[in-house]
């Protein structure tokens, strides 16, 4: 192979290796556990409440009933879920690896808050506090336009190791 070939063929591996769809890192609190241990097909049975209001509370998730997925153990509050979820987990797992959302239209991994979520032409959506649900909620098929178009570059990088501002987990995770 000349050279002209094998530059292009590693150029052509080289740029779908970036946009290919990996999983990075799941965010993973102190709890050890994904979203905090709290349940992520739960979402999906909640009423979704209209933007610009608060979303129900997340359901808490069990940790006798978990299943492991992108390096991380989800829990869930019900067996049925934890099926729903192994049959199809990239369905039901949060979007951006559990990191807030609008952080990552901005640039940047930072963890999320599990009770503030949205789910947005059935994706699931985190974001680390209420001010930040307000900004994400200006402009949502913006913003995920944004994350979008970051995430390639930041998918490679580390999970976030900050602990979510003003949460304090209220799974029992029994």
């Amino acid at each position: 192979m000349n050279v002209f070939k094998k530059s292009l063929t590693l150029a052509a591996f080289a740029s779908f290796a970036a946009t290919a769809s990996f999983a990075g890192e799941q965010y993973v609190d102190d709890t050890g556990f994904a979203v905090s241990g709290y349940d992520v097909v739960a979402y999906f049975d909640l009423p979704q409440a209209p933007v610009g209001t608060a979303q129900a509370e997340a359901v808490p998730g069990l940790a006798s009933i978990t299943a492991d997925y992108n390096g991380a153990t989800f829990a869930f509050s019900t067996e049925e879920n934890r099926d729903k979820f192994v049959a199809n987990p990239a369905q039901y797992a949060p979007q951006y690896d559990g990191h807030c959302a609008y952080g990552v239209a901005q640039g940047g991994k930072v963890p999320a808050n599990p009770n503030l979520w949205r789910i947005v032409d059935g994706e699931l959506y985190l974001n680390i506090t209420r001010n930040v649900v307000g900004f994400w909620e200006e402009d949502i098929p913006q913003n995920i336009t944004l994350a979008e178009g970051n995430w390639v570059s930041l998918e490679p990088t580390e999970a976030s190791e900050r602990a979510i501002p003003q949460f304090s987990s209220e799974a029992p995770l029994n």
